[in-house]
C-alpha cells in the first residue's frame, strides 16, 4: 500500500509569507539571513508534532512582533488557530517605554502567560527560545561574556534568570528532546 501524500499546502504557504515578510532582515549581529530563526524553530517543532498548523505558527511566530504584518492579516491568510497562537507568542511592547527599560518587565509577563499556556503554544515557544539558546551557546563559546552586549538587557545574571524561568513555565515539555536539549543549552551557559 503506497503512502498517501503528506498535505503541506498551509504550511507551504506559510514559509512563503514568512520568507516575504522577514526579506532582507538580519538575525542581530548574526550576519545571516532573520528567516533562518523562524525555519530552526519550525524544524524543532517538527520533532513535537506532525501538526501543520502548529509548525505554520511556528514559521510565522515573529511576523507580528518583528515585522509590520499584523494579527489580522495572520488571520486573514491562515485562520484563527494560527493568528491567535503567534499573538500569543509575541512580546507586548509598551507604549513610551523603551525595549531597555520594558525588559525585564516584557519577559516576566510572556513567562507568566506562558506558565498557563496551552501545550501547542508551549511547543511553538519551546522551538522559539531553543533557537534562540542554541545560538546563545554557540556565540557564548566563541565571545564569552562580550555577547551579553548585543542585548537589551547587558546583565547574564538576567538572562539566566529569563532562560531557567522559561524552561520551568515550559516544563511539561519535558519528555520532549527539545526540552531537554534546551536545558542542557542553559546549563551550558549559565551554569548548573
Amino acid at each position: 500500500m503506497a503512502n498517501m501524500p503528506l498535505n503541506t499546502e498551509l504550511l507551504d504557504r506559510a514559509i512563503i509569507f514568512a520568507v516575504q515578510a522577514h526579506a532582507g532582515t538580519e538575525r542581530r549581529g548574526k550576519g545571516f539571513p532573520y528567516i533562518v530563526h523562524p525555519m530552526e524553530a519550525m524544524a524543532i517543532v517538527s520533532t513535537m508534532t506532525a501538526d501543520q498548523e502548529l509548525l505554520s505558527a511556528a514559521a510565522l511566530h515573529d511576523t507580528v512582533e518583528d515585522t509590520d504584518v499584523t494579527v489580522e492579516e495572520l488571520r486573514a491568510q491562515f485562520g484563527d488557530r494560527i493568528a491567535a497562537l503567534v499573538a500569543q507568542e509575541s512580546d507586548e511592547m509598551p507604549e513610551g517605554v523603551s525595549e531597555e527599560e520594558s525588559w525585564r518587565a516584557r519577559k516576566q509577563a510572556g513567562i507568566d502567560r506562558l506558565a498557563s499556556a496551552s501545550r501547542e503554544l508551549k511547543m511553538i515557544t519551546l522551538g522559539d527560545k531553543l533557537s534562540n539558546m542554541r545560538a546563545i551557546a554557540r556565540d557564548y563559546a566563541e565571545k564569552g561574556d562580550e555577547l551579553w552586549n548585543l542585548f537589551h538587557s547587558k546583565d547574564p545574571k538576567e538572562h539566566a534568570w529569563r532562560y531557567r524561568s522559561l524552561a520551568a513555565a515550559l516544563s511539561e515539555l519535558q519528555d520532549t528532546a527539545a526540552y531537554q536539549e534546551f536545558v542542557a543549552l542553559i546549563d551550558q551557559v549559565f551554569g548548573k
